[in-house]
């Protein structure tokens, strides 16, 4: 059976950055047969993320991602439908996902690495399996619950940087719904900053190309900071940890500032910020979302019944076409998209 798929055509070095032409749309071919235990499915949607950054490189600087290997296909988060099982879990018609889907049109799959969807939890949005129902929403609620030490009445402020972003813009909703009386985004525009407060609930939102960031976060954190969920690093993260107060908590999701630098994960503090982080008794531990996987099913439903309820409000940036992926990649690293970035493969 002849396929399209996206492999990896060169990569863009430690210090780079990420450009469309780093990936390849070629033609296949797979199997025309599915033998035991196997299921041939095709592609819906993948998922486009930051993380992805690290495995274009030899070495990913992680013991947990495996390098992306060049002329080989790419693989992350996906969804497709069924078109022929050999395993008894799974028949033709089925939604299915799983965190290693190729870059392709059409697979043969293990069935082992699939797990079976229920469209009416997310109302027939697929793609939000991605992200807000997905890895994506797992980490924001996860890292909320298990690094943010969130408590109702304790009234905590929250800031979110990175805020519109797949998911920075969860984890200030799920802050506000887990407890935290005050949520302010930090992000990159204006448009940005008027989404996060008129449609997501956030109390205020910062630009961080406009203005002063630390004198603004004075004024809308009167009280300090006492949960940070961290998308980006660098200097917004080193001005958010000096108006933290005493034993607080940095929930240390990414560092979208230093993927293009080689450095260590996470990213060792400036010595000033280290000593304020010491001194103040701030947590800031690595946070795993893969760690908690005990937790995925009763997380998911959580999810789904806040979309539900329209209590969680989710945006897409949705890109047509698998010739698309690297394009769509390189914008999503230079931080042009609003919300989770999902590529449209096939309907």
């Amino acid at each position: 059976m002849i396929i399209q798929r996206v492999v990896l055509n060169s990569r863009p070095g430690k210090n780079g950055v990420p450009v469309a032409e780093n990936f390849r749309l070629e033609q296949s071919t797979i199997a025309d047969t599915v033998q035991a235990g196997q299921v041939r499915v095709k592609t819906l949607y993948l998922s486009v993320d930051p993380y992805m950054r690290c495995r274009m490189n030899e070495d990913t600087g992680s013991d947990y991602l495996l390098p992306w290997q060049l002329s080989e296909v790419a693989d992350g988060g996906g969804v497709g439908v069924v078109e022929e099982s050999k395993h008894e879990n799974f028949a033709k018609g089925d939604f299915v996902t799983s965190f290693t889907w190729p870059w392709q049109t059409v697979a043969i799959l293990d069935g082992s690495v699939l797990q079976k969807l229920v469209p009416q939890l997310v109302n027939g949005r697929l793609s939000y399996f991605l992200g807000a129902a997905g890895i994506t929403g797992l980490t924001a609620l996860l890292g909320v619950r298990e690094k943010g030490h969130v408590a109702v009445g304790a009234n905590q402020t929250m800031v979110v940087s990175g805020a519109a972003g797949a998911c920075g813009s969860l984890a200030g909703q799920i802050g506000r719904l887990e407890g935290c009386s005050r949520v302010v985004g930090i992000a990159g525009t204006d448009e940005k900053c008027s989404i996060l407060v008129q449609e997501m609930g956030f109390d205020a939102a910062i630009n961080y190309k406009k203005g002063n960031v630390a004198e603004q976060l004075r004024e809308l954190c009167p009280g300090g900071v006492d949960v940070y969920f961290d998308n980006v690093g660098g200097d917004i993260s080193d001005t958010v940890i000096s108006q933290m107060n005493q034993n607080s908590h940095i929930i240390l999701c990414g560092q979208i500032s230093q993927y293009n630098k080689d450095v260590p994960y996470p990213p060792p503090l400036p010595p000033d910020t280290e000593k304020i982080q010491k001194e103040r008794n701030i947590t800031r531990e690595r946070f795993l979302v893969l760690n908690y996987m005990d937790k995925y099913e009763a997380s998911v439903l959580q999810l789904c019944q806040w979309i539900q309820e329209g209590k969680l409000k989710v945006r897409e940036t949705i890109v047509e076409g698998l010739a698309n992926i690297g394009a769509a990649f390189q914008s999503m690293m230079s931080g042009g998209n609003i919300g989770k970035q999902i590529i449209s493969v096939s309907k």
